[in-house]
């Protein structure tokens, strides 16, 4: 199984995709997992709808065929990283590839999360663009640390 992370947005800054690589290197050779950058649809005079509307044919492109896909959305499941690491699971014996869906500043298309296998919901914060990408990165190395019982993750 592949996971990929389809982020709406622009270049982050060096602390964001160097955190986010920080958190992928350290995930075990059997969980591909990689973070694809979604070039934003210029604003311009154009409407949410028509922003919204680029922006999911250039997230379809990116899809893989018949993989599932989680949206990142505020309205999502609100999981502790115990109940995230289960899902992970869940997501591993299934077998399809899992793309994890996060919007531009705009949001997600409508008909993403209607369509999507899983809403994640990563924070009751509004978290910037970035900080969404990095936690993101850090919540899926600590699952797998909880699914192989490693140190990293401390209960209690």
């Amino acid at each position: 199984m592949k996971l990929s992370v389809l982020a709406v947005g622009h270049r982050q800054p060096d602390w964001v995709s160097d955190g986010c690589a920080e958190y992928l290197k350290r995930l075990p050779r059997e969980l591909a997992v990689s973070v694809t950058e979604i070039k934003p649809e210029p604003r311009g005079s154009k409407t949410r709808e028509q922003l919204l509307a680029a922006e999911k044919g250039r997230i379809r492109d990116a899809l893989g065929s018949g993989c599932r896909i989680v949206v990142l959305d505020e309205k999502g499941d609100d999981l502790t990283t115990l109940k995230l690491a289960r899902r992970l699971e869940a997501w591993m014996q299934d077998g399809r590839d899992v793309a994890l869906l996060i919007g531009g500043a705009d949001g997600l298309d409508e008909e993403f999360k209607q369509q999507a296998d899983d809403k994640l919901r990563l924070s009751s914060l509004t978290l910037p663009h970035g900080m969404a990408r990095l936690v993101l990165c850090e919540q899926l190395y600590r699952a797998v640390s909880v699914l192989k019982n490693h140190p990293y993750h401390r209960e209690g």
